[in-house]
């Protein structure tokens, strides 16, 4: 029911042969743009706020550019930028010239491409902010482009760290600094290798091509993301040829990569990748946490381990939510979320299937849901089996009796759709909120008036606005006795710091609700307390940091939380009974055991500026600085 935004998606291209290979084997000199926005478009859902393109040629000659790039902002991002390529692309005739000339000279077509898909968490908006990000030079060896998902929760350090060096950041970001410091970094192995060739006798083009052919990107990475506190995977493509992609020692954000003897592939997600050059799921390798994969201009290709890997912490939201569900993996586990609440819900509708009607908002539910399903008819399939044995054994079961029997069926419908898309910017105060009221269609004639309990799945339930405006408003239409809304992810209770739109405390339906406990049960000493804790916490060392917040929760257990943000959330006029139904700790850890990253769920961040975030976010809430992340 609520998009929740995480930044971002990437894709990079790096072609091993040379363009005339490509032009042969396959009809077209293209082969890697195209190849570029597939795994894009295939990826739009990580980033409907920008897009970007870069792409490096690296057998251009003097006097032509060798580095490209487009970026455009909006939903049709990607549309917009390869429409504008093609459009260059066209410009230049390439059907009426020779092949080196298009390896030459024609615009973004070469060897390296890279594309981004933005989703903004830290605010920031507008072209300056789009990836991918560069560091020009004259020298090849010297010019940097790069793009990322991921966010640091360290950014001051880092920029402190850079300006220190004497350097100047146009913009304070997080990958305008990363950008400097790798580029700081890259300029020191060009001054060390510089310096080995001259005593060797070396000079001008020769020399330049010495560098250029044994640049060691291993150290300029150690040396610049050993500091770095966040989720990440940042890609980078040094002019020359040279190209990379480093995960973050955790694994918090996602990377698969690909290749062969044609081609190298990194991307965010598995299928993504599978579909694109049709291979199958054992070819797409993940790239391992503290590790990365670095193509040399002269198309070697290297994985390994560059920082190290830590605890295993990979984001479970990207298994709930953000990752497509084609993954064969991903898929397997949504459904087990859904298999994992049968249990409550069958106790939420009092065990009466009969009056019960099930259906799911939104279509990203729908994988849950079908495993919701599966356990339900489990279920079912039992109670009918012990219901005929029980007749049989009191030799009462007849013909008709049987076939009632078999006939009992889960009644699963099509509740919601959603009818037109908000522009809130023409209504505001309770306009606007009769408007959200009706962003939901639904199909009357379904739900037995007063006697049918309405259950309904979502993946996740974090800030409850939508639910509250629009969800419950619009099903209390049809009449239920009672609603049960279920989601498939635990309460979201704190916020992210490493790449998801959710890092302002006072957001949080759950939170909100502890908070209204706290007050109710004239418990209010507790926040007091909490406070003071989170002060203390900055000025303590990184070793001894904790999350203070937890302490908001500690009084209630969970299904006192879910009646609370059930009150809190249902409109006054509501008819129906409301009960919301969260996903269990423990059943995230059963579904999706390989990636227990939980730090929204659970508090339990997985690096020390995550810690220390969330302490500084409770400061801001309890003060007042309601804007403050």
């Amino acid at each position: 029911m609520e998009q929740l935004k995480h930044e971002c998606g990437v894709a990079m291209v790096r072609l091993l042969k040379p363009l005339e290979y490509y032009k042969r084997k396959y009809g077209t000199c293209l082969y890697g743009l195209n190849k570029l926005y597939l795994l894009m478009e295939k990826q739009h859902n990580r980033g409907q706020e920008g897009a970007g393109v870069g792409v490096i040629k690296m057998n251009s000659t003097p006097g032509h550019e060798y580095v490209f790039r487009e970026r455009a902002l909006g939903p049709n991002a990607i549309q917009d930028i390869f429409s504008t390529i093609n459009k260059q692309i066209e410009r230049d005739a390439i059907a009426d010239k020779p092949i080196d000339l298009i390896d030459a000279c024609t615009p973004f077509i070469g060897e390296v491409y890279m594309g981004h898909l933005r989703y903004s968490t830290t605010g920031r908006s507008g072209i300056n902010y789009v990836h991918p990000f560069l560091r020009r030079n004259n020298w090849c060896s010297r010019s940097l482009m790069l793009c990322g998902n991921f966010n640091m929760t360290n950014v001051d350090d880092i920029f402190r760290s850079v300006v220190e060096k004497g350097q100047h950041p146009r913009i304070y970001s997080d990958t305008v600094i990363i950008l400097e410091q790798l580029g700081y970094a890259l300029d020191k192995e060009n001054s060390r290798l510089y310096h080995k060739y001259t005593e060797e006798g070396l000079d001008g083009i020769a020399r330049a091509g010495a560098i250029e052919d044994h640049l060691d990107l291993v150290p300029v990475l150690q040396s610049t993301a050993s500091g770095w506190d966040g989720g990440y995977v940042i890609c980078g493509a040094v002019g020359s040829g040279d190209m990379w992609a480093l995960r973050d020692p955790h694994g918090i954000r996602p990377a698969f990569y690909y290749y062969d003897d044609e081609i190298v592939v990194v991307a965010s997600e598995r299928p993504v990748i599978q579909t694109v050059l049709n291979v199958s799921r054992s070819d797409v390798r993940e790239l391992m946490p503290g590790s990365a994969v670095i193509v040399s201009k002269s198309g070697n290709v290297w994985v390994g381990d560059v920082l190290g890997e830590k605890e295993n912490r990979r984001c479970s939201f990207e298994r709930i939510y953000f990752s497509r569900g084609s993954d064969a993996d991903i898929y397997k586990e949504r459904k087990a979320l859904g298999r994992n609440l049968v249990d409550k819900i069958l106790c939420a509708v009092d065990y009466d299937l009969k009056h019960a009607v099930f259906s799911f908002i939104p279509n990203t539910a729908e994988v849950a849901f079908i495993g919701m399903i599966e356990g339900l008819e489990k279920y079912l399939d039992v109670s009918k089996a012990a219901h005929i044995e029980e007749l049989s054994v009191e030799g009462a079961l007849t013909h008709d009796v049987l076939m009632e029997i078999m006939s009992r069926k889960l009644r699963i419908e099509k509740v919601a759709i959603k009818d037109i898309k908000l522009r809130t910017f023409i209504a505001e105060g309770e306009s606007r909120n009769d408007l959200a009221a009706h962003v939901y269609d639904v199909t009357y004639g379904i739900v037995e008036n007063g006697r049918d309990t309405l259950v309904v799945i979502d993946d996740s339930i974090v800030r409850g606005t939508t639910l509250r405006q629009s969800i419950i408003r619009m099903l209390d239409r049809l009449h239920p006795k009672k609603i049960v809304v279920v989601s498939s992810s635990p309460q979201v209770r704190y916020p992210d710091y490493y790449g998801i739109d959710m890092s302002r405390m006072g957001e949080f339906c759950a939170f909100r609700a502890a908070v209204l406990l706290l007050k109710k049960r004239g418990m209010e000493h507790v926040l007091e307390q909490v406070y003071e804790d989170c002060l203390m916490m900055e000025k303590m060392p990184d070793d001894e940091l904790r999350n203070c917040v937890k302490a908001i929760y500690a009084p209630f257990n969970d299904e006192e939380i879910s009646e609370e943000i059930a009150r809190m959330l249902t409109p006054v006029d509501t008819q129906a009974d409301v009960c919301i139904i969260y996903q269990s700790l423990e059943g995230l850890s059963k579904a999706v055991p390989d990636c227990p990253g939980d730090w929204y769920f659970s508090g339990d961040y997985p690096t020390p500026g995550g810690t220390r975030l969330v302490n500084r976010a409770f400061v801001n809430y309890y003060e007042g600085n309601m804007d403050k992340r």
